[in-house]
């Protein structure tokens, strides 16, 4: 063909052309009835743990579904004895500290020797007394630790005016959701009903009791010593809080929750939140057939995941739309974006964009008008920008005349959630306020939203796809900020992936989508660094460790994520024609199964860095499609141009 004097990869011709074949008709086949795709996405031991945690809580024990649940438990307990936060990693103490709780209610002894090998391992990182808050949390809950274990967040933090240095306009979504329901356990404090009496005090190497630093703050800042300092004083004045302004507190928190309940996708469509909402009920008296209480109950069971007859796990929330755009973009360059799979994914997702419910967005951005889509089935107060640009992308590549008014709402929206810095952050505009990170409930360093790259990138990406003349001063501004948030080796944290692969093909998309010079010093430094973390085999990897300050862009082995984000990365760079994606491409190419798919155990995102992975079984899936159908078909075109910013 024309292209292989170019591409010069002969070898790849016909295994090109079958590799895409397969994975576009593997794909395809996953796709709904209705017209979406949606994968399970799959955490640490937390989630399970924490949903057998909450059936005893309630004693709402489903004897049919716990085992396979420990299961799961079991098979991922790592070698080091205990859980870790993601496959292959290393020990963690508070996701081991469920893990070991979850098993103990499901009736594994302690003298079993996965069990002994966990404690010992507990024991040696400090014991559960040094657990992160939100297992301190749940651990009261079931009086395994007293109540002054945890920070005090007395439920009248509901009522602070907008001013005050704590709001909760302040924090991100996903902690205002978390934190509302959990302020109304924390001044209600009820007990688990543990109807098996199961307690864990050889997890200790302090009895609870006898602890005296509970509260230790998140770092050793000015800050974070401030807040240590308020915590204690808040500490001693809570119990002398005026029953009257207590009950009107608790009384607006549930009004919040319930405004925000979300039907049978839950509070904030989190499991958290959920469960958090689930407990809240139960704690105010609400019986379980209470309509309220029944739909919140059922919106957690539907995260459950059931491999099989004797595998179980629940997931932390579920990624349709998220799924579905990014599917429908692979599909779209594998088989023309005017495909009827295409057709019947932008159906899909066009009643689910947000036109008439302002969430709480909308504090910061009050004249801008909705027009996102949320991460879930329905999540109408918490729409992300992210989302949003690749719903709103593949509506444009549809090219439909219906898909219109869809497309510029999302553009309105988008525009307006750009924050002051040029950058956006996933849910809301300008979440900035550092100092709530160092308040002694954020020792998981993830209380705000702020800007990110690859947010950001997949904004100015949508925006420069539109080509609206309008918005090149947003897009300037937004490359402006990215330039700036280059890291010194070349490469782009990634936020929402893992990681710096991630985030560098995020950035390359959306400058090569805004016209950025393809010989661009910020251009060919990320092109350099991705070529320098090409692996012998061909492919690319990158460890979570990357997180916590490991290596940028390493990993023990290439995997088909990785891969397919670095020769995107590249291609958009205008690096089609080279020796290194052609390796890249053909590493994809021999590793994929012979049903089209591709394997691949390794995390492949994050919730929140250092706390909280994520693997999307979907990934492996569609972004190696994506990139074996743009090299296929800058072959056949003998060019090494790139059109779209994904």
């Amino acid at each position: 063909m024309p292209g292989e004097t170019i591409f010069g990869a002969e070898r790849l011709g016909p295994g090109l052309e079958a590799a895409t074949s397969r994975a576009a008709a593997a794909l395809a086949a996953r796709q709904k009835p209705d017209g979406h795709w949606v994968f399970p996405l799959e955490a640490d031991a937390t989630i399970p743990a924490e949903y057998v945690l909450l059936e005893h809580f309630l004693d709402r024990i489903d004897p049919a579904l716990e085992p396979r649940i420990g299961v799961h438990l079991r098979a991922i307990q790592g070698d080091h004895g205990g859980w870790p936060l993601y496959h292959g990693g290393g020990f963690n103490l508070s996701a081991s500290v469920k893990a070991y709780f979850a098993l103990r209610c499901l009736g594994d002894p302690p003298h079993a020797s996965h069990m002994r090998a966990a404690r010992e391992a507990i024991l040696a990182a400090g014991g559960a007394e040094r657990a992160n808050v939100f297992t301190r949390f749940q651990l009261a809950l079931f009086g395994a630790v007293p109540w002054r274990a945890v920070p005090v967040m007395p439920v009248e933090l509901v009522l602070l005016p907008r001013w005050f240095p704590f709001h909760l306009d302040k924090v991100s979504y996903w902690s205002r959701t978390v934190i509302v329901p959990l302020t109304v356990l924390a001044a209600l404090r009820p007990r688990a009903r543990n109807p098996r009496g199961v307690t864990i005090d050889e997890l200790f190497r302090t009895p609870p009791a006898l602890v005296t630093d509970w509260i230790r703050p998140p770092d050793a800042s000015r800050w974070g010593r401030f807040f240590a300092a308020l915590d204690a004083v808040l500490r001693r004045a809570e119990p002398f809080a005026p029953k009257p302004l207590r009950r009107r507190a608790v009384a607006r928190a549930l009004a919040w929750v319930r405004k925000r309940s979300n039907g049978e996708d839950g509070l904030g469509a989190i499991y958290p939140a959920m469960a958090n909402s689930v407990m809240m009920f139960d704690a105010l008296g609400y019986p379980p057939e209470h309509p309220e209480a029944a739909i919140a109950w059922a919106a957690v069971r539907r995260l459950l995941i059931e491999e099989g007859p004797g595998r179980a796990w629940c997931q932390p929330c579920v990624s349709p739309v998220w799924d579905t755009a990014l599917a429908g973009h692979a599909m779209a360059e594998a088989e023309g974006a005017a495909s009827g799979v295409v057709e019947e994914a932008c159906n899909w997702l066009i009643p689910r964009q947000i036109l008439d419910v302002k969430g709480d967005w909308a504090s910061r951005r009050p004249a801008t008008p909705p027009g996102g889509w949320a991460f879930q089935y329905a999540n109408p107060h918490y729409p992300d920008v992210d989302d949003t640009a690749v719903a709103a992308m593949l509506l444009h590549r549809n090219g439909a005349p219906a898909h219109t008014e869809a497309i510029e709402r999302a553009r309105l929206w988008i525009l307006g959630m750009q924050s002051r810095g040029g950058g956006w952050g996933a849910f809301d505009a300008d979440n900035t306020h550092f100092h709530l990170n160092h308040i002694p409930f954020a020792d998981h360093g993830a209380l705000l939203d702020p800007p990110t790259a690859d947010v950001t990138a997949r904004c100015v990406s949508f925006l420069a796809q539109l080509g609206d003349r309008r918005d090149r001063p947003a897009i300037e501004r937004a490359l402006a900020w990215l330039r700036a948030e280059q890291e010194p080796e070349g490469c782009w944290f990634g936020r929402w992936g893992t990681n710096y692969i991630y985030g560098t093909w995020s950035v390359l998309a959306a400058f090569n989508a805004a016209g950025v010079a393809r010989d661009a010093p910020e251009v060919t430094r990320a092109v350099a660094w991705l070529l320098s973390r090409q692996r012998a085999d061909g492919g690319w990897g990158e460890d979570c460790r990357s997180y916590e300050g490991g290596p940028k862009g390493e990993f023990h082995e290439s995997t088909p994520s990785h891969t397919a984000w670095a020769v995107l990365g590249l291609m958009a760079a205008g690096e089609g024609s080279g020796a290194a994606v052609a390796r890249g491409i053909g590493w994809l190419v021999g590793a994929q199964n012979e049903d089209g798919s591709w394997a691949e155990e390794a995390y492949n995102a994050v919730g929140f860095p250092r706390v909280f992975y994520l693997r999307y079984h979907g990934y492996p899936q569609f972004f190696p499609l994506l990139a074996l159908a743009r090299y296929r078909a800058q072959r056949r075109a003998n060019s090494t141009d790139v059109r779209f910013g994904l």
